[in-house]
């Protein structure tokens, strides 16, 4: 599991950790069932209390990405597909509000944009 901390960023560890496993459990690199590093070996892993560690997956439980069983480790969860949906349909939107400023600053029209889109989506591209 490839994790990597900033420290320049200003964003808590227990953060970016939270969304790096997030964000890999939503692409499916996790898959679910997999194991994930126990607590204490991230926390070496990264170089970070086993607090910040535990803080992180204890959010991923909350959020229902991982589960946890005593004795025997954290696991990645049987993925929402809804939640999933909804993690995919936001960056799409950031994206689309990003393509839509730049069409705007060209003159390009709403038509070609949506032509296009349409274009992308089926795979034409």
């Amino acid at each position: 599991m490839d994790i990597l901390l900033s420290v320049s960023s200003g964003v808590p560890y227990y953060q970016q950790i939270f969304a790096q496993v997030k964000r890999l459990v939503v692409s499916g690199t996790l898959e679910a069932g997999e194991q994930l590093p126990s607590i204490r070996q991230l926390a070496k892993d990264l170089r970070v209390s086993v607090i910040t560690t535990k803080r992180a997956y204890e959010e991923l439980e909350q959020a229902g990405f991982i589960t946890t069983v005593a004795g025997k480790g954290s696991f990645v969860g049987v993925p929402d597909t809804t939640l999933i949906q909804e993690e995919h349909r936001m960056r799409a939107e950031d994206l689309l509000r990003r393509a839509v400023e730049e069409a705007r600053l060209g003159g390009v029209p709403p038509e070609d944009l949506a032509e296009v889109l349409q274009l992308f989506y089926r795979g034409d591209q």
